[in-house]
């Protein structure tokens, strides 16, 4: 009699959350929404496009030996000025250099400048916003004062006086875009973990007495990834056009290596063009195109993922 009376109290509500448990512990579950989050962004044109960019480029910077026979520091003055054709795909600089060649291996620097700068920034941002972040008290109290230090100078007149500081070279260039582009990582670390301190799985989690670092770590930094991702390649993009910038302005990477900034700065440093630079434009022109095509692949990509890890916008 009791089993024919459990049978009819359960409900199709019950039997659906059976069914969702059953899934759950098969480890299906979560197959299942990251199935959905990827149709989302491979429905995404813009997201698949700058994706397919993305790849174009990396393999051509980080390939560059197979496109081009050229050593991006190698100096021909007889070649000086070439136009593109010919021997040059794109030309040679003023030294004679060629132009194709230090576009790739110059874009190699530009990506690891970005890309480094950016994971460098998000393991410390992140990991001092989850676990301080959950904490509270006045660790997170001082680290929340040093960041609001740090976000009340423009970013741009920071790098650059902390680079006037310790000069220019390759390292110091990532240590400083680390060191200034963290308290925006902690910031969104933090506010996604104080909108999560409270939720029920939490309060359950310190009931069974389950250590603070696992609580932060493991149960709940998997709900902040679609953020994290998506801030690391838009500081990606930020980090190579600020490279790119401070080239320019002769505050970047030293002249003699070869970036997409210091192959742009051309326009500035040879004194022939900087009189008609628009009748030299193959030594400015396919750099800055290359650039602008990265960066836009890279937003692209973030737009997406951001549209996709968004669990409102999930069908």
């Amino acid at each position: 009699m009791s089993t024919i009376n459990q049978s009819i109290k359960r409900t199709a509500l019950d039997r659906k959350m059976d069914r969702i448990r059953d899934l759950e512990e098969a480890g299906k579950l979560g197959t299942k929404m990251t199935n959905r989050t990827m149709r989302k962004l491979l429905s995404n044109k813009l997201a698949v496009a700058g994706a397919v960019l993305f790849v174009v480029i990396c393999i051509l910077c980080f390939g560059a030996p197979l496109f081009t026979k050229y050593s991006p520091t190698t100096i021909d003055l007889r070649a000086r000025m070439a136009e593109p054709g010919g021997v040059h795909l794109l030309g040679a600089d003023q030294m004679g250099r060629d132009i194709w060649a230090r576009m790739l291996y110059g874009g190699r620097i530009s990506i690891i400048v970005g890309l480094g700068s950016a994971l460098g920034a998000a393991l410390i941002g992140v990991s001092l916003g989850m676990f301080v972040g959950y904490k509270g008290g006045w660790l997170d109290s001082i680290i929340l004062k040093i960041s609001d230090v740090f976000l009340s100078f423009p970013q741009m007149v920071l790098i650059i006086i902390i680079v006037a500081l310790v000069g220019q070279k390759l390292e110091n260039m990532i240590l400083i875009f680390i060191l200034t582009g963290w308290p925006s990582m902690y910031r969104m670390a933090r506010s996604k973990v104080l909108s999560l301190k409270e939720e029920e799985f939490v309060q359950a989690l310190r009931a069974f007495g389950i250590s603070d670092l696992k609580i932060a770590f493991k149960h709940m930094l998997p709900n902040c990834v679609g953020p994290i991702v998506v801030n690391i390649t838009l500081s990606t993009a930020m980090f190579i056009l600020q490279e790119a910038s401070l080239s320019v302005l002769g505050y970047g990477v030293p002249q003699e290596i070869a970036t997409w900034g210091n192959i742009i700065n051309v326009i500035t440093n040879a004194g022939v063009i900087r009189y008609d630079w628009l009748g030299y434009w193959w030594m400015w022109l396919p750099c800055a195109v290359m650039l602008i095509l990265f960066v836009l692949a890279i937003n692209f990509i973030g737009d997406g993922l951001r549209d996709a890890s968004d669990p409102t916008q999930i069908g």
